[in-house]
């Protein structure tokens, strides 16, 4: 007897189960948001090397004795930072620190249960849209590397004479947070909206808000350095550097290239301009907009976009004015996040259109 093949779902069934895949990895991409916002409050608060052992599983539970408590603390009070910055701080100091970087870790275990039961979950019920499982176990896997790539983080803080994480290794760590965070959102979207719908007129507001998205990338690592140095906390003028445009000292290290990374003035000064080139190309896009698409939902996404790159420009400055405290430091990160999901909104929304079939 010959195999029938299935037949094929509805159409209508179909879109209610990529809508249902949408709205999960959606979910997920605002935990990471959260996550992202969190790393940024351990950051500001030196909480990060708290924590000095890797157990994936048993570190799920916060210390449950007073011995457990003390053990940890005597093994924090091995590293340079306790000695050079908390010394003396004592055991409640050390829970301040340690709660902070416990709900960090607890928040990324949370994140890969909500990714790995939803996917389990949707799976095994056949509700994956079709050519969509390798997107997704490759997410799953990313997440995984991001664990990985975050205790070796942590650990470059153990190093001798070290006070914090080295801020290569912190780049690398949130580089990869945001590209799972956009890898979600865009996966999400193309489930919403499997075809562009953009006219030909829209091209050229495309282009503008492209450039307007890579000087975002650009900023958005520049600004992971400014943070791994401390940058912020220097030059807290704006929009002068110490009353010039270009601070003395930009080329002081040698080899010339570490002066992207860490050099004080260079660090903050590719920061503020690569943010202010974003600002530039985003108003760019806006102006585009307006003039050439119609009022509805790509116009409004680029307009979104163009408020969120303004907004987080204006709170980096009060943020630099104020010298980073921990309040608009993680304010100044999370909205970071939200100015990357608009891009991707607007990008999405202005798609082309698949030319018509011969």
């Amino acid at each position: 007897m010959p195999f029938d093949p299935p037949a094929p779902l509805p159409a209508a069934t179909r879109h209610a189960q990529a809508r249902a895949v949408a709205t999960w990895l959606l979910f997920v991409a605002g935990l990471v948001w959260i996550m992202v916002a969190i790393g940024g409050a351990t950051r500001l608060t030196g909480s990060g090397l708290s924590i000095m052992e890797w157990a994936p599983l048993s570190g799920t539970l916060p210390p449950l004795s007073e011995a457990e408590w003390q053990r940890l603390y005597d093994l924090y009070r091995t590293i340079p930072q306790y000695a050079l910055v908390n010394q003396g701080f004592g055991l409640e100091g050390f829970k301040e620190i340690f709660w902070l970087e416990w709900i960090h870790r607890f928040w990324g275990r949370l994140i890969g249960l909500a990714y790995a039961a939803g996917l389990a979950w949707f799976w095994l019920r056949g509700r994956i849209p079709p050519g969509s499982k390798p997107r997704l176990l490759g997410l799953l896997a990313l997440g995984g590397l991001q664990g990985a790539i975050g205790w070796y983080m942590v650990a470059s803080g153990f190093e001798a004479d070290r006070t914090a994480v080295s801020p290569y290794r912190l780049v690398i760590h949130l580089g990869l947070a945001l590209a799972i965070f956009a890898a979600l959102v865009w996966t999400a979207l193309g489930l919403l909206r499997p075809a562009g719908t953009a006219p030909a007129a829209a091209r050229p507001v495309r282009r503008m808000l492209l450039v307007a998205a890579w000087a975002l990338v650009g900023a958005l690592l520049a600004g992971g350095f400014v943070a791994g140095i401390r940058a912020g906390l220097s030059f807290n003028t704006f929009p002068l550097m110490d009353g010039q445009l270009v601070p003395d000292g930009y080329w002081l290290l040698s080899p010339a290239w570490t002066n992207l990374t860490s050099n004080v003035a260079a660090v903050q000064f590719n920061h503020r301009l690569l943010a202010t080139l974003t600002l530039l190309c985003a108003a760019g896009a806006v102006w585009a907009a307006l003039r050439r698409l119609p009022a509805g939902g790509a116009r409004g996404a680029v307009l979104g976009f163009g408020a969120a790159v303004a907004l987080q420009y204006t709170l980096g400055v009060v943020t630099l004015l104020h010298v980073v405290p921990v309040s608009l430091g993680t304010l100044h990160q999370a909205v970071a996040v939200l100015v990357l999901g608009t891009a991707l909104v607007a990008l999405h929304a202005l798609r082309p259109a698949a030319p018509p079939s011969p």
